[in-house]
């Protein structure tokens, strides 16, 4: 064996880099744990080619810009959580920025406990707290973007809780400005009130076995500000353009229907052979909407009145004091490259005039097929056919959309 010898300057060089790789360690681990001096940044670029226009959906015909995302998160310290969130989109040749969310988080609340303030969106529903690009489709159903303006963001607080159960079982509540969700006020003089959204929601899941796992939700959301009211019948023509402009468009993010009370059930199945979902599995889902009292006190007894004097005419326009729609969902990923949708939905609605109310029914049928080369890149393929009563602004009833999705950066994982 022979013997090793060491020089001082070459001991002193390898003890000098010693040293440093010692030095680097914790900065290298630090630098994989978002913090608030280095947060995790993302991006979602969203682009797509479509047929043509489509009722109450964003997306108008021809190239667009989807929503197209960039966000900020990090934990700020031992005790709070904080996500920023900006949207890009393109309308009609000219871009608009959004900020989607802006909040913080608590993260160490005893007992399940766990309070978010800022902007947010809210936990209504299934798909309401899932970003838009996570969709299977290229529009969210007809339900969302009738009663909720595609997906509802808005300024508030949540309080929410995780029971300690076999089960998962989680309930919250939420309190939000409600602009959005107002009813129409064309003549600027109705007082809305400042905190106009409440929610309640509970959820419970669990799993089936090792292969499958099940959701099962009820939501409620009352809005102060979502009854109609007198005054905005004295224009007739004048709302129903402002109306009809605005379901064609559908890029305020406003909801289209309002009313006071709106409930929601939502349910979901997922399947996956022994439980691994990245080479196959399955999603079923579906929900319920009912808006209630959109109609105020004095356009109630109204239309009491003329029911009463005429019942069968205005059963034959419409005349129901609610709205309501529903969508069924399967989508199917058979290969780790390829997955395919299909979705069922229908929409109930009211349009209302001076003196009565006509009946509008949208049924819509989509099927999608999608290429995924990655878990962060999706091209789209889309067929939707709508069949419409009362939309006077529907005039095709077949859109095909091509879309992709493609994700920059870390990003966290998605909503079950």
């Amino acid at each position: 064996m022979k013997n090793l010898k060491f020089s001082p300057a070459r001991l002193s060089a390898k003890v000098s880099a010693a040293l440093v790789v010692t030095a680097l360690v914790p900065v290298i681990v630090q630098a994989q744990t978002p913090t608030l001096s280095n947060p995790t940044v993302s991006a979602i670029l969203d682009g797509y080619y479509q047929s043509d226009d489509r009722l109450m959906a964003e997306r108008a015909k021809g190239f667009g810009l989807g929503e197209t995302e960039l966000a900020f998160s990090a934990s700020i310290d031992d005790m709070f959580y904080g996500k920023l969130t900006t949207v890009f989109e393109s309308h009609d040749g000219e871009s608009e920025v959004n900020v989607e969310e802006a909040f913080i988080q608590t993260m160490a609340l005893p007992n399940g406990f766990t309070v978010r303030a800022g902007r947010f969106l809210s936990d209504v529903g299934y798909l309401n707290n899932q970003h838009l690009h996570t969709d299977s489709f290229t529009s969210r159903p007809s339900a969302y973007r009738a009663f909720l303006g595609n997906h509802y963001y808005d300024d508030g607080l949540r309080v929410s809780y995780i029971a300690p159960t076999d089960l998962y079982w989680a309930i919250g509540a939420e309190a939000f400005s409600g602009d959005s969700l107002r009813a129409a006020d064309e003549h600027g003089e109705r007082e809305f009130d400042s905190t106009g959204v409440y929610t309640a929601f509970t959820k419970l899941g669990g799993d089936i076995g090792a292969e499958s796992s099940w959701q099962l939700g009820f939501s409620y959301l009352r809005n102060e500000n979502g009854q109609s009211t007198p005054e905005e019948h004295d224009e007739d023509e004048h709302h129903e353009e402002e109306e009809h402009a605005e379901d064609e468009h559908g890029h305020s993010h406003s909801a289209s229907y309002t009313g006071k009370n709106t409930y929601v059930a939502d349910f979901v199945f997922k399947w996956a052979p022994n439980g691994n979902y990245k080479y196959q599995h399955l999603t079923l889902s579906a929900e319920y909407f009912r808006v209630n009292d959109f109609m105020a006190a004095e356009l109630h007894d109204e239309h009491e009145e003329e029911d009463h004097h005429d019942e069968e005419e205005h059963h034959d326009e419409g005349g129901k004091d609610y709205h309501q729609a529903w969508y069924v969902s399967g989508v199917y990923q058979f290969s780790p490259n390829w997955s395919a949708g299909l979705r069922y939905g229908e929409l109930d609605t009211q349009l209302q005039h001076e003196e009565h109310f006509d009946a509008q029914e949208l049924k819509e049928t989509e099927l999608s097929i999608a290429w995924h080369n990655s878990h962060f890149s999706t091209v789209r393929l889309e067929f939707s056919h709508q069949n419409n009563t009362g939309f006077e602004n529907a005039e095709k009833d077949n859109v095909i959309t091509l879309q992709y999705v493609m994700a920059l950066g870390a990003h966290g994982a998605h909503q079950f």
